[in-house]
C-alpha cells in the first residue's frame, strides 16, 4: 500500500532529522541491505545443517558419541539460524502485516494488531511536538 502525501512528507522529515543528528548512522542504514545480510545468514544456516548432519553421521561411524552430539548441535544451530532469517531473507517481513484488509486483527494472532495503532499515534504526536517547537 503506497504512503499518502502526508506520510511521505513525515518520512522525509524523519530522514532529514536522522541525517542531521547522526550522519554516520544514517549512511550505514542507507548502504546496508537487510535482505542481503539475511540471505547470507540463511545460506550459512543451510551450510551448517549440511556440515552438522555429516558430523552427526560420522560420530557413530567412528564410535565417538561426543562427535555425534556436536554434529547435532551444529545442525540444530544451522536450522535455528535459517528459521530466524527466513522471513527477512525472502522479504516476507515487509509484505506481511498483522492486520487484515480492513485493519482488523488477523484470526489467531491474539489481538496483536490492536496495540500498534495507539503507539503509532503517540510517535507521530511526539514527532509533531518536537518539530513544532
Amino acid at each position: 500500500m503506497p504512503l499518502s502525501e502526508h506520510e511521505q512528507r513525515l518520512l522525509e522529515q524523519i530522514e532529514r532529522a536522522l541525517v542531521d543528528d547522526d550522519p554516520k548512522f544514517a549512511s550505514s542504514v542507507r548502504t546496508g541491505d537487510r535482505r542481503l545480510k539475511a540471505r547470507r545468514k540463511l545460506q550459512l544456516g543451510a551450510l551448517l545443517v549440511v556440515v552438522g548432519l555429516a558430523v552427526l553421521v560420522a560420530g557413530p561411524a567412528t564410535g565417538s558419541v561426543p562427535l555425534g552430539v556436536l554434529g547435532f548441535l551444529v545442525a540444530f544451530g544451522g536450522v535455528t539460524l535459517g528459521v530466524l532469517n527466513y522471513r527477512a531473507a525472502t522479504g516476507a517481513v515487509e509484505a506481511a502485516g498483522p492486520a487484515g484488509p480492513r485493519g482488523a486483527s488477523a484470526p489467531g494472532r491474539g489481538g496483536r494488531g490492536r496495540g500498534r495503532q495507539p503507539m503509532k499515534n503517540r510517535l507521530e504526536e511526539r514527532f509533531r511536538r518536537r518539530y513544532d517547537q
